[in-house]
């Protein structure tokens, strides 16, 4: 079956960390970007932070920018978030997608471009509060 599936959601303190993984399984991430997404009750999913397919250069929104790190690690087929300095407003449920042979860019994460994505995973919760 091929498929994302994510994981390392969770309860956090505002400040704290958490590292999201996206793994991917039936098929080889090699030849794709990855994004992640997020999306809060009652608002727009948000493009985070995506990392590209050939060169592994990578782009985050500024709401985001010096606090996430995304990475990937091709012999495990997995995508990390690496999230820090959490805040209250980073709560959502995070999504990750594929989408092949692609540059990443805040063009790339935006909605014009999200129906070319391949594969999307089916969410973990991030839930930043005291």
């Amino acid at each position: 079956q091929l498929q994302l599936v994510e994981s390392g959601g969770g309860l956090v303190q505002p400040g704290g960390s958490l590292r999201l993984s996206c793994a991917a399984s039936g098929f080889t991430l090699d030849y794709y970007a990855i994004g992640w997404f997020r999306q809060a009750p009652g608002k727009e999913r948000e493009g985070v932070s995506c990392i590209s397919s050939n060169d592994g250069s990578t782009y985050s929104a500024d709401s985001v920018k010096g606090r996430f790190t995304i990475s990937r690690d091709n012999a495990k087929n997995t995508v990390y978030l690496q999230m820090n300095s959490l805040k209250p407003e980073d709560t959502a449920v995070y999504y990750c997608a594929a989408i092949a042979y692609a540059y990443c860019s805040g063009y790339v994460l935006s909605p014009p471009r999200r129906k070319e994505y391949d594969y999307w995973g089916q969410g973990t919760q991030v839930t930043v509060s005291s």
